[in-house]
């Protein structure tokens, strides 16, 4: 399965990751933020608030940090600005890097969560729980990615071999 390292890898790219995002959608006039592209959840905001929203209930369901203010009916609406959204990105981020930083060696057990989308108990190992926090952060930055470059914003290296030592 996964290790303590695995996942403090997987933290540090998330929040380098997200450290480009931040920067493009604050530098985005909102009306460009907030356009439909297409995208899962139409624009580059919502988008960027469901995932936002959804590291925040995994770190919550893995006993790390606190449930978002929104419920998962106005998840796409956890925040009202790029600045908003910014500000709790980053605390987000440092609250996983954090978390990652208090693993040790294999990563073994479950996680029993609730979700607002599936009913009753859902047990899940918390190998696959930790996996997916950090693959459906890949997954929405492409879509956000994309959003970006439709917008005409040019996006860094995103490849984790280029991941930076210092983050």
């Amino acid at each position: 399965m996964i290790t303590a390292e695995w996942v403090r890898l997987m933290a540090r790219h998330n929040a380098w990751q997200n450290g480009w995002m931040i920067d493009a959608i604050t530098g985005l006039p909102a009306a460009e933020a907030m356009a439909d592209r297409g995208l899962f959840f139409g624009s580059i905001f919502a988008t960027a608030n469901h995932l936002l929203w959804g590291d925040m209930m995994w770190m919550h369901r893995l006993g790390a940090g606190e449930a978002p203010a929104a419920g998962a009916a106005d998840h796409m609406r956890l925040t009202a600005d790029a600045a908003e959204w910014a500000t709790l990105r980053r605390r987000t981020d440092a609250g996983i890097m954090a978390w990652a930083g208090t693993l040790d060696g294999l990563i073994e057990g479950d996680v029993v969560w609730h979700s607002a989308f599936s009913p009753g108990e859902i047990r899940t190992p918390l190998a696959i729980a930790i996996s997916h926090l950090f693959l459906h952060g890949v997954h929405h930055r492409g879509q956000i990615h994309a959003g970006l470059t439709q917008a005409g914003v040019t996006t860094p290296d995103t490849d984790l071999p280029k991941l930076p030592e210092t983050i």
